[in-house]
């Protein structure tokens, strides 16, 4: 199939991977005036967006942009572009970059992760799977994250992400081809921040899933999304992040969609345990992928590297492993000991962080009254 493209101004550009975020993240693109191609691994879901512009598996009702093309040729969605835009599953993405690396040789194309995840036998963050697999210059290395829902993003609801790199002139020039009238982009150049970030709220957004499950109320999933965003900074730092990242678009403000959406992938998955489903069910059920639950097990074995304690991970690994009833998690009543334990709102901290807990008091006011949304993580 060869995608029939119309002229516009914009950089040429393909997106790796169909899903609802990848669709999304391509319809963001256009909108913004790029030359889009996808790239769906299904031929008939590169047809149905590239004629019907329709995504109806997964992202059902809406009307992507005339100027958008599809294929299900990978050669063909890779010619002569100026970024790719990757989009697949944390766990296959060095499979599909070894498909990519010919078609990416002596070129100085920019790569742009679009994905939240460690890959689970390395540890690896899914830049620096790109950047081995690639054998390319990290400078040419964009992730892109934040508060981003897809189907909301997809409907044109406002907002906003952090695209990071560690070239500022390729976190600038991604984020200026990634911005339209309802996504407006920021840029750091804290990639390890940013990519962790992105990781880390997605177990987070297990643990309320599954306090969710069993019926606790907002109190608990107050409790354990302060105690998260600790955590999160906590373990980001020991690994080399900015403090500040962490309470920026891609940890707070990642956390708190995440966590508040019921029909976010990692909420639903916990959601589904906390209801007694076992794991293996709940993979069944998953119709997309859950990258929380495959990041679980790499995060808690780089924590005991960095010496970082994470009982609300550790907690959802006992959940995960059947050895723990979910009506037991509470990960933010451990402690040490019987100490009185002094209460840290920002890393290494124990009073300060004021402009984060009144951040914290307007996103726990809007979780109460009911700002619930569809979506995915």
């Amino acid at each position: 199939m060869t995608p029939k493209r119309n002229v516009a101004a914009g950089p040429r550009v393909a997106v790796i991977g169909a899903g609802s975020w990848g669709t999304t993240f391509g319809k963001i693109l256009a909108d913004g005036g790029a030359q889009v191609t996808m790239w769906a691994r299904r031929a008939e879901l590169a047809h149905e967006i590239d004629e019907a512009k329709r995504n109806s598996r997964y992202l059902p009702g809406i009307n992507l942009p005339r100027t958008m093309a599809a294929t299900h040729e990978l050669a063909i969605a890779m010619r002569d572009v100026d970024q790719v835009y990757l989009s697949v599953p944390s766990q296959s993405l060095r499979e599909n970059l070894k498909a990519l690396r010919p078609l990416l040789a002596d070129s100085d194309t920019k790569i742009v992760s679009l994905m939240k995840g460690v890959e689970r036998t390395t540890g690896l963050r899914m830049s620096q799977v790109i950047e081995q697999e690639l054998r390319c210059d990290p400078d040419r290395i964009a992730v892109a994250s934040g508060p981003n829902l897809a189907l909301e993003i997809a409907r044109e609801q406002p907002t906003a992400a952090v695209i990071s790199s560690r070239s500022q002139e390729t976190a600038e020039e991604v984020a200026r081809a990634a911005r339209n009238s309802y996504f407006r982009t920021f840029v750091n150049t804290d990639v390890i921040g940013t990519e962790f970030g992105g990781v880390l709220k997605n177990l987070i957004a297990v643990a309320i899933g599954i306090v969710d499950g069993v019926g606790y109320g907002e109190n608990t999933k107050a409790s354990i999304i302060t105690r998260g965003l600790v955590e999160m900074t906590d373990f980001a730092v020991a690994n080399g992040a900015q403090p500040e990242t962490l309470q920026g678009l891609a940890g707070l403000g990642d956390l708190i969609a995440t966590c508040q959406s019921p029909l976010s992938r990692n909420n639903t998955a916990g959601r589904l345990l906390g209801q007694g489903y076992s794991f293996q069910d709940v993979v069944k059920q998953m119709q997309q992928t859950a990258e929380g639950l495959a990041s679980v097990a790499p995060v808690l074995q780089l924590a005991r590297e960095s010496e970082v304690d994470m009982p609300i991970v550790e907690q959802v690994k006992m959940v995960l492993d059947g050895k723990m009833n979910p009506r037991d998690i509470a990960p933010h009543l451990t402690t040490d000991d019987d100490t009185p334990q002094g209460e840290r709102t920002n890393h290494g901290q124990a009073d300060g962080g004021g402009a984060l807990r009144r951040a914290l008091q307007r996103a726990f006011d809007q979780f109460r009254n009911g700002g619930r949304s569809a979506g995915r993580d």
